[in-house]
């Protein structure tokens, strides 16, 4: 077929986003966005957006109603522990010891016992 020299123009398409509540779509400049907390939401590289969750709206009412029913939901700070030892856990070199994943976690060794207990837990009820 026929190659395009290097300058060519591509035909871009707009950013879209998606409303969390409703699920339309919209041009990205138009995002309602913030932040919830929720315990299940750990970022991937910076501890300090631990425990909360970017939300994204088509409007400020849809916004509303999601910020609403996130804070309805409980925060298991056991669960966000957790999810930080999974991060630890899945990124760099292996973890051997508690004092190591203490370290690295940024918890204290009774709370790493704590998120440990509530995983077990929580596996437990699955599997049944």
């Amino acid at each position: 077929m026929w190659k395009r020299g290097k300058h060519a123009r591509r035909p871009s398409t707009p950013a879209l986003e998606l409303c969390d509540l409703c699920a339309r779509t919209f041009p990205a400049d138009e995002a309602v966005t913030g932040h919830v907390a929720d315990s299940s939401s750990v970022h991937p590289t910076r501890d300090r957006y631990d425990g909360l969750r970017r939300v994204t709206a088509c409007c400020e009412a849809h916004l509303g109603v999601i910020r609403e029913a996130y804070g309805r939901r409980p925060f298991v700070q056991e669960e966000l522990w957790a999810g930080k030892i999974a991060r630890v856990m899945a990124s760099g070199p292996p973890v051997v010891g508690m004092e190591r994943l203490a370290r690295r976690t940024g918890l204290h060794e009774a709370d790493i016992r704590r998120a440990i207990a509530w995983h077990n837990e929580r596996r437990r009820r699955l599997d049944e």
